[in-house]
């Protein structure tokens, strides 16, 4: 997937070192020094587009609500996406269970939506793979 979004013009993370990381600022202290950064999976600068690909765990893990929570902080993010498994299968006590993570963000993002107690400051899209 990296090739076909660097050649959509994204910056997209190419490592675990800092200098392969994507940053993107959320604070900013005097002289508009950058205070608070977060690590994002790729940014497209032009259409101030943030995306987060989730693997395992992405919703037992809750490392979708922490993208949610995080992108709303980050700036020029208007529009924000989220790739996380249709299904992640995972082995309690020696069985297997399933956890069904597209559908449990959707419907998260369905919620979120429709009420108006938050307010995300970008669009959403969820993709499931």
């Amino acid at each position: 997937m990296c090739p076909d979004l660097l050649s959509l013009g994204f910056e997209v993370e190419q490592g675990k070192s800092a200098d392969e990381k994507i940053h993107r600022p959320v604070l900013f202290g005097e002289n508009g020094i950058q205070e608070v950064k977060y690590e994002i999976d790729a940014f497209h600068s032009g259409f101030s587009c943030g995306l987060e690909v989730e693997a395992g765990r992405a919703w037992k893990g809750n490392a979708v609500y922490r993208d949610l929570i995080l992108a709303s902080l980050m700036y020029d993010v208007d529009h924000f996406i989220i790739a996380v498994p249709n299904e992640y299968w995972f082995r309690v006590k020696g069985k297997s269970m399933m956890s069904k993570d597209y559908n449990n963000s959707t419907a998260l993002a369905d919620t979120i939506f429709a009420h108006d107690r938050i307010k995300l400051p970008y669009n959403l899209t969820i993709i499931g793979y």
